[in-house]
């Protein structure tokens, strides 16, 4: 079972924590700072919004923040979430950008930025493979989840099709599919 955030302030900083660590990539810290330590979702809630968050226009996360904070302080809990998700950052990628711009050009700058590059693909891997284990709740059953998201992979990693026609086509399969499961 999910516990609530307290105050406008905590939703604040806990955004703030979670955008200051996500240099590369979001979702897996997202997951375990929202589901492991606040225990503000289950695995199964956390998958169920980060779906949708995709599915919107703008960054995932960003998205998660104000449908995390809307739905426990309405406006100004979203607004919370988003400055959480933006100021501390957008200070720190000012700072960075700064910095790279006077010694970008160093090599042990250059292979440092590399480095991040295969640490981030590394911790989206380990995420998608721990989120997986929610899929055997979902109505639609694992194996077929399964598929679907390999199919989505060859399709647009392999096959070169682009995202948004592959996105469309099997979020429409997959509503079908679990619709027929669901329907009375």
């Amino acid at each position: 079972m999910s516990q609530l955030p307290q105050s406008k302030s905590e939703i604040f900083w806990v955004f703030t924590w979670l955008a200051l660590q996500g240099f590369g990539g979001v979702l897996p810290v997202a997951e375990r700072e929202l589901v492991d330590k606040k225990r503000w979702y289950t695995r199964e809630e956390f998958l169920e919004e980060w779906a949708v968050a995709q599915v919107l226009p703008g960054p995932n996360v960003v998205n998660l923040a104000i449908i995390f904070g809307s739905r426990h302080f309405g406006l100004l809990g979203a607004l919370a979430a988003i400055a959480g998700m933006l100021v501390f950052p957008m200070l720190a990628l000012i700072v960075i950008a700064i910095t790279y711009l006077h010694w970008g050009a160093n090599p042990a700058v250059a292979g440092a930025i590399k480095g991040m590059g295969a640490v981030a693909a590394g911790l989206i891997a380990g995420t998608s493979l721990k989120l997986a284990s929610a899929l055997k709740k979902h109505p639609l059953g694992y194996l077929p989840a399964i598929g679907i998201a390999l199919l989505c992979f060859i399709l647009v990693a392999l096959i070169r099709i682009p995202l948004v026609h592959v996105l469309l086509s099997l979020g429409i399969l997959s509503i079908y599919l679990t619709y027929r499961r669901v329907k009375p």
